[in-house]
């Protein structure tokens, strides 16, 4: 089988004869030689078959996207990708393409995101699809180190629940042995509760919502990177949150520069602290550029690019929102019951994550969920286990996809989720 990939094959080798598989990603046919770009994990590489190889005639009709293994020697050659090209021995299909393709994937001709997201799996095949893919990996890795070495435990809660998370009606029911459940919204209780077992706890696993929205920043499923921990406050979190999102920069900066390159995107200099804004402020900066905006209303994308132009930052907090505008575990101040202990971190004009310090005693969880127009019988299951000793805790979740904006430059969620989930796709 294959001994090299493609990236490994330099003008080291000249003279080595080596074996690659991969995909035929693109064919070029001088009469005496046939040239085909072959594509693999790490990159497209050229192959030379001459008239006189007994393979030759056999790819005479070979098609892009066909599968193939190659045995030949490598030879140095500036003009050639990565300075060097193979030399074809021998060149078996192991499997073969239809022709025409429905979308090309060396790019040549450009396809419509429905087109695209329709033939996914030969969309996933193009560089840039690869590049995203391999930074949602360094993503998650780093995401990943940063919280094991501050302590943390990874965890995995139930995705099938009894009710709400946070109240609303943006739920999936589904049949559970004869009873009517709900795919869960967010982990958001359940790593409440295993803060105050463990301290220090993160998941990363799926979320849904039955949002009726249709915009580049939406999904229905969605992967939601989440952290809780005991005995510290909105400002601990904002800190975890600052450390994270500068080792994620700078580990994607260090780890894919070429993939970098492909999609044409500088990354966010980040510098810690994130720059604070309170949501009071944010309302006067709005205020003052003409909108009709009070104390309590939301602040939509159209006014986050106000913000953003006048901020002239990739990154900021907004924190100290109104308590009712807010989930019913959000902490209020103790200076000021109308305003809470939370923030969202905003990329540009786009959130991309929300967090706060957490209500831990029963009877302000009760008095809040009331205040909602929620019924603290609902909440039971989650409400039951602050008679046993909760500590102060703090969390916040932040939305993979949207985090991969920031990091990819692309401004479509739906383009980032390899298999994307929106009230208009359930395949493939």
């Amino acid at each position: 089988m294959k001994d090299y990939y493609i990236k490994n094959v330099t003008q080291d080798l000249d003279g080595k004869e080596v074996t690659l598989a991969g995909w035929v990603h693109n064919i070029r046919d001088l009469g005496g030689k046939k040239f085909l770009l072959l594509r693999d994990k790490t990159g497209i590489g050229q192959i030379v078959v001459d008239k006189s190889s007994p393979s030759f005639q056999e790819i005479s009709d070979i098609s892009q996207e066909s599968v193939i293994m190659v045995k030949g020697v490598v030879k140095a050659d500036n003009r050639a990708p990565n300075g060097v090209e193979v030399h074809a021995k021998e060149v078996k299909i192991l499997s073969k393409a239809k022709s025409p393709l429905p979308l090309d994937v060396s790019g040549k001709v450009k396809a419509d995101i429905d087109t695209r997201l329709k033939e996914r799996v030969l969309d996933l095949r193009r560089q840039e699809m690869q590049s995203i893919l391999k930074i949602q990996n360094i993503t998650l890795k780093s995401f990943r180190e940063t919280l094991y070495k501050e302590g943390f435990v990874e965890v995995f809660t139930p995705k099938i629940i009894a009710s709400a998370t946070e109240g609303g009606a943006q739920l999936f029911s589904v049949i559970y042995f004869g009873e009517t459940a709900f795919l869960a919204q967010s982990p958001q209780l359940y790593k409440e509760l295993l803060a105050g077992v463990v301290e220090k706890v993160f998941e990363i696993a799926p979320a849904w919502r039955a949002e009726d929205s249709d915009t580049p920043y939406h999904l229905a499923e969605f992967i939601s990177m989440d952290v809780e921990m005991a005995f510290g406050n909105y400002e601990d979190a904002m800190k975890l949150l600052e450390k994270l999102i500068y080792n994620i920069v700078n580990s994607v900066k260090n780890e894919a520069s070429d993939e970098l390159k492909i999609l044409s995107h500088n990354l966010p200099d980040v510098k810690i602290p994130i720059k604070r804004l309170t949501y009071k402020d944010a309302i006067e900066i709005l205020q003052s550029k003409g909108y009709n905006i009070k104390f309590g209303d939301d602040i939509g994308t159209p006014e986050s690019r106000v913000l953003y132009n006048e901020l002239k930052e990739d990154l900021y907090f907004i924190t100290d929102w109104p308590t009712l505008s807010r989930p019913f575990y959000t902490k209020s101040k103790d200076t000021d019951p109308n305003v809470s202990e939370s923030f969202d971190l905003i990329y540009r004009w786009l959130e991309i994550a929300s967090g706060s310090t957490r209500n831990h005693k029963r009877e302000v969880l009760e008095d809040s969920l009331r205040k909602r127009g929620l019924k603290p019988e609902n909440f039971e299951f989650f409400l039951r286990w602050f008679d046993y000793g909760m500590p102060p805790h703090t969390g916040f979740g932040m939305g993979f996809a949207r985090l991969l904006v920031m990091l990819t430059g692309i401004h479509n969620v739906k383009e980032i989720v390899p298999f994307p989930r929106d009230k208009k796709r359930l395949v493939p």
